[in-house]
């Protein structure tokens, strides 16, 4: 079986920077992480190429992000943790992606690699969209299945999965292909092995080009993107405000004063 993850590499400071022209974050030269969501769909993919080990069954993990070149880091990281293979889409087409620009050619991308299964985190805690997982679902046409808390089966042919819902689970089963997004409460991820961190050092990354995967431009980056960051600012200090003392009736009567004045009631 074939296996994918969908990572990001998310700034590892508060203090971003703003390109003045794209109005999209400048991601080259800031410290980054791997976006912490993304590490639970990177250790379900992992047990789940354990489990099928188990039962018999091969089965590869192949990560993939897109990004600079200085993503490749998270990608090593991944790979120390039990990913096979790694992918990084970087070419300066994808710049100034939004969400469904970004899922579209995440989505050209697997569709090169042709996984049966794919998981990614339930969000980034830079964008909290949450609409890049379903959106590469729809764009490579898999069946989908978001907010995953536990894989109760699979098969060559089938999974079921136990997904979190406002007022508890759902149960689902899906036909595979299929896209996963993840909750933090599937797992717990592990941390690298001596064996892991050899593999990543001598790992090769393939790298692939907007070309390479067929996204044409006006699909991908600004261009590509339905919607745009027109103006990014700081929302204004609170002033301070007053502070009522006294006995419960006497500010409950100023209060209803107030609200009066304010025509509120």
């Amino acid at each position: 079986m074939k296996i994918a993850v969908c990572i990001k590499q998310v700034p590892q400071t508060t203090e971003v920077k703003i390109d003045p022209e794209t109005h999209t974050l400048v991601r080259e030269g800031v410290e980054s992480q791997i976006n912490p969501f993304d590490l639970y769909a990177l250790e379900e993919a992992v047990r789940v190429k354990e489990r099928l080990a188990e039962q018999g069954e091969e089965a590869a993990v192949t990560v993939i992000t897109m990004g600079p070149p200085q993503a490749e880091a998270a990608l090593r990281e991944a790979i120390s943790l039990g990913a096979d293979n790694a992918v990084l889409l970087s070419d300066r087409a994808f710049a100034g992606s939004d969400t469904w620009a970004t899922s579209y050619a995440l989505a050209r991308g697997l569709a090169k690699i042709a996984p049966d299964l794919v998981f990614c985190g339930m969000q980034a805690i830079d964008g909290d969209t949450g609409q890049v997982g379903p959106g590469i679902a729809v764009h490579i046409d898999y069946a989908q299945a978001a907010y995953v808390a536990c894989i109760e089966e699979i098969s060559k042919k089938k999974i079921t999965v136990k997904r979190l819902i406002e007022n508890g689970y759902e149960r689902v089963s899906l036909q595979l292909p299929a896209v996963l997004t993840v909750v933090k409460e599937i797992n717990e991820p592990r941390t690298p092995s001596l064996r892991g961190k050899m593999n990543a050092k001598k790992a090769e990354i393939t790298v692939w080009k907007a070309s390479d995967i067929d996204a044409p431009e006006d699909k991908i980056g600004l261009l590509g993107s339905p919607t745009q960051v027109i103006k990014i600012f700081s929302p204004p200090h609170r002033e301070g405000g007053e502070k009522w003392t006294g006995e419960s009736h006497e500010l409950a009567d100023k209060l209803a004063n107030l609200l009066k004045e304010m025509e509120v009631v």
